[in-house]
C-alpha cells in the first residue's frame, strides 16, 4: 500500500511544506444501541436492533393517525451523568447527547485541557436539524399560552451550533469552533474539517462528530408524508433493510458520537493511546436534485475519489466501505452504482472482488446528521478488531448489487484501510478514510 507521506506533497500540501498526521485518541457515543461506544459497537457487531415503537407522549396531542410509529430512541439516556441538572435543562436533547458523548471521548483520550494551549484546541460538530425539539415545544407554548410563555432559553437551545458552543465552553477551548449543517452529511463534514485544522498545523487537538435528536412530531410527519420513512410498524426491528429488495424507506433515529482528534506528534508527546489514523477526506455535491441522489452516483464517486487521493491510496487498498445505506430505494441503488463504477472488479462479487461493504443502519436506523459519526465507530473497530459489522435484515439483495454486503452476520476480515460514506439532502457527499495505526 502506498504510504501517506509518499503522496502528502501532492495533495493539499501544508503551506510550510509539512502535512501533520491526524490520529484518533478518544471516542464517545450515545445511540439507540447503547449509551456508550462499547455497547453501541457490540450491538452493531451482533446485529442487535435498537429500533422499536417510539414514545408517543409528544405525538398524541396532534390529530390524525400516525402512519409511522417506529424509531431508534436512546432509551434510558440520562444527561446528568455528565451535566448538572440545572445545566441540562438549558440544553436541547441533541446538545445533551453531544455533551455526554464528548465527556466520554475526553475521558478515554485522557487529555487534560488545563495542560494544553487552549488556543490550539477546538471543536467541529455537525447536526442536520439542531434543536428541532426545542423549536416545536416553543411554538406549541406560543400557540397555547402566548408570547410571554416561550422558554427564554429557546434561541440558545435551538441553534445548530449549540453543541459546538457548549462543548467549547465546557472545556474552555479557544481555537476554531464551528458547526456543519449539511443534512445527513453533517458529521462527516465536521470530522473532515477538524482533521484539516490539525493537518495544516493550526491545532493540536479537536473534538469532532455529530448529534441529532429528531424523533419529534414535525420531523416524523414531514419525512413520512414525503414517503422517506419505512412504515413497518408491526416489525420495527426488521424495518430498516439496507440493500434489500423489500426496503421501503429509512427509520428515524437519534444519537451522538464525538471523537478526539490529535496530531500524531502531540498524541505521542503526551503518551496517548492511538486508536487509528484518519488519513483522507473528500466532499462533493451531486448538483442534481434537492432530495434525490444522482442515479449514476456521480457525486458519491467524486467524494470517494477525492478522499482516496487525499489519503494517497488506490481503490484496491480499501478493504471495507461503511456505506451510507439508508434503506431507501433510490439512495441504496445510487451508492452501489458509484461503488461498482469506482472500484470495479475489486468490488464485484462475481469477479472474486475482495472489497466488503455493509450498512449498520439495519440495526440503528438513520440518525440524520449524526449518522456519519456513529458509523465511524464501525470503521474504527474494523481496523482495530478485524471485524466487519454486518448489514442486518438483508435477506433478498437486489439483483444488481454485485458486492459482498456482509449480510446478516459479522465477518472477520483483515481490514487495514476503510472508507466511511455519508450523503445528504442537497446533494452533499462526504467520505472519510481511516487506517490502522502501525506507528
Amino acid at each position: 500500500m502506498a504510504s501517506q507521506t509518499d503522496h502528502a506533497a501532492a495533495v493539499h500540501p501544508h503551506p510550510g511544506g509539512e502535512r501533520h498526521r491526524v490520529v484518533i485518541t478518544g471516542t464517545g457515543a450515545v445511540t439507540c444501541l447503547g449509551l456508550d461506544v462499547a455497547s453501541t459497537w457490540a450491538a452493531m457487531r451482533d446485529a442487535r436492533s435498537g429500533i422499536g415503537l417510539y414514545d408517543t407522549a409528544d405525538f398524541e396531542k396532534y390529530p390524525g393517525d400516525w402512519a409511522v410509529r417506529i424509531a431508534g430512541e436512546a432509551t434510558g439516556f440520562d444527561p446528568t451523568v455528565a451535566l448538572e441538572h440545572r445545566e441540562a435543562k438549558k440544553l436541547d436533547r441533541s446538545t445533551q447527547l453531544g455533551m455526554v458523548a464528548a465527556a466520554q471521548a475526553v475521558a478515554e483520550a485522557g487529555v487534560d485541557f488545563e495542560k494544553q494551549d487552549k488556543t490550539r484546541c477546538g471543536v467541529v460538530i455537525g447536526s442536520g436539524v439542531g434543536g428541532i425539539g426545542t423549536i416545536e415545544a416553543s411554538l406549541n407554548a406560543l400557540s397555547a399560552k402566548g408570547s410571554t410563555r416561550v422558554n427564554p432559553f429557546t434561541v440558545p437551545k435551538l441553534m445548530v451550533n449549540a453543541t459546538a458552543g457548549n462543548v467549547s465552553i465546557k472545556y474552555g477551548l479557544e481555537g476554531p469552533a464551528s458547526a456543519h449543517a449539511t443534512a445527513c452529511a453533517s458529521s462527516g463534514h465536521a470530522i473532515g474539517d477538524a482533521m484539516r485544522y490539525i493537518r495544516r498545523g493550526e491545532c493540536d487537538v479537536m473534538l469532532a462528530g455529530g448529534v441529532e435528536a429528531a424523533i419529534t412530531p414535525l420531523c416524523v410527519a414531514s419525512f413520512s408524508v414525503m414517503k422517506a420513512l419505512s412504515a413497518r410498524n408491526d416489525e420495527p426491528e426488521k424495518a430498516s433493510r439496507p440493500f434489500d429488495k423489500g426496503r421501503d424507506g429509512f427509520v428515524m433515529a437519534e444519537g451522538g458520537a464525538i471523537f478526539v482528534l490529535e496530531s500524531l506528534e502531540h498524541a505521542k508527546a503526551r503518551g496517548a493511546t492511538i486508536l487509528a489514523e484518519l488519513v483522507g477526506f473528500g466532499n462533493s455535491c451531486d448538483s442534481h436534485h434537492i432530495t434525490a441522489p444522482d442515479p449514476a452516483g456521480g457525486g458519491a464517486t467524486r467524494s470517494m475519489q477525492w478522499a482516496m487521493r487525499d489519503a494517497g491510496v488506490n481503490p484496491t487498498d480499501i478493504d471495507y466501505v461503511n456505506a451510507h445505506g439508508t434503506s431507501t430505494p433510490l439512495g441504496d441503488e445510487a451508492e452501489v452504482a458509484a461503488v461498482l463504477g469506482l472500484f470495479g472488479d475489486h468490488a464485484r462479487k462475481s469477479a472474486g472482488g475482495k472489497l466488503l461493504m455493509s450498512s449498520t443502519k439495519g440495526v440503528h436506523g438513520h440518525a440524520l446528521g449524526a449518522s456519519g459519526a456513529i458509523e465511524t465507530i464501525a470503521c474504527l473497530q474494523a481496523v482495530r478488531d478485524g471485524i466487519i459489522a454486518p448489514t442486518a435484515n438483508l435477506e433478498n439483495p437486489d439483483d444488481e448489487f454485485d458486492i459482498d454486503l456482509v449480510a446478516g452476520t459479522a465477518r472477520e476480515h483483515d481490514a487495514e484501510c476503510v472508507m466511511n460514506n455519508t450523503f445528504g439532502f442537497g446533494g452533499h457527499n462526504t467520505t472519510l478514510i481511516i487506517r490502522r495505526f502501525d506507528g
